[in-house]
């Protein structure tokens, strides 16, 4: 039996997706919604739990050999031989917001080969918006336009060369004060045009899209990143750690445009 294509990944990635929306935005902003706090003090809910039990289901009769990481339920070994095939899942990123009713949360859905995401689907139902990418197929975006219209487009990053003229996204000052690396984070913003607080997941697609130039932020765990990954390389940009470092596996992110990309570690090394 040959080994899935990326494209089919892709399409699957795309379907686990759909039915992730239906139950994700039907808890949304919902009265009864259960929230509970897990040991690290972030929460959970009901609709985390649910949509990571359905995209495990779906694995399970579409892919039952591969292996599986998702926040909620942990780690699920695989058992095909040859390359290591891992699904990577965050049910909801962005939970506190979900909590609060602030539409900017997604799931993130990613197949890493050999520990390299080369598949990744961020969708945001609340935002009307989805990307996507899979190693060399291009990074997509698709944005309800109306009700019943949705529309597609190829993204690209942005074309800025000098930090003088991006933008920058840092998600939260207390994430880079609590790592020490708020200095970092000052340093920076001073030779940058501007700077927000896109927040989650937002900020890395808005780099893909080509809209904000650099994202980056710290405590972070591999399936908080593993889905932005293809996104943002496969619309031009690059992603690694604060310190560099490929993959998501190192607790830190930094996404940009590619170009600037040097400079800003540069940047971030000098404190």
């Amino acid at each position: 039996m040959t080994e899935p294509s990326l494209r089919s990944d892709l399409q699957l990635a795309r379907e686990l997706a759909d039915m992730a929306d239906s139950i994700s935005s039907e808890r949304f902003r919902a009265n009864d919604l259960l929230v509970t706090m897990k040991p690290d003090m972030t929460h959970v809910t009901d609709a985390d739990k649910a949509v990571e039990a359905a995209i495990r289901g779906g694995l399970a009769d579409s892919r039952p050999t591969d292996g599986i990481l998702g926040e909620e339920f942990g780690v699920e070994a695989g058992t095909g031989s040859g390359v290591k095939r891992e699904w990577i899942i965050d049910p909801i990123d962005g939970t506190a917001n979900y909590v609060r009713g602030v539409p900017v949360w997604a799931t993130l859905i990613s197949l890493a080969i050999d520990d390299v995401p080369v598949v990744g689907v961020v969708s945001a139902p609340a935002l009307g918006q989805r990307w996507w990418a899979a190693r060399g197929h291009g990074a997509w975006t698709s944005e309800k336009v109306s009700v019943s219209e949705t529309r597609e487009r190829r993204i690209f990053v942005s074309g800025v060369t000098e930090l003088a003229d991006a933008s920058l996204s840092y998600n939260s000052l207390k994430g880079w004060d609590e790592h020490g690396r708020l200095s970092s984070l000052v340093t920076l913003s001073r030779e940058v045009w501007r700077t927000r607080a896109y927040g989650d997941m937002w900020s890395y697609m808005m780099v893909a899209e080509g809209l904000v130039d650099i994202a980056g932020e710290f405590d972070l765990q591999p399936y908080d990143m593993a889905a932005l990954i293809p996104i943002v390389e496969e619309a031009g940009g690059a992603f690694t750690s604060a310190t560099g470092s490929p993959g998501p596996w190192h607790g830190s992110a930094l996404a940009t445009n590619g170009v600037l990309h040097d400079a800003v570690l540069e940047v971030l090394a000098r404190d």
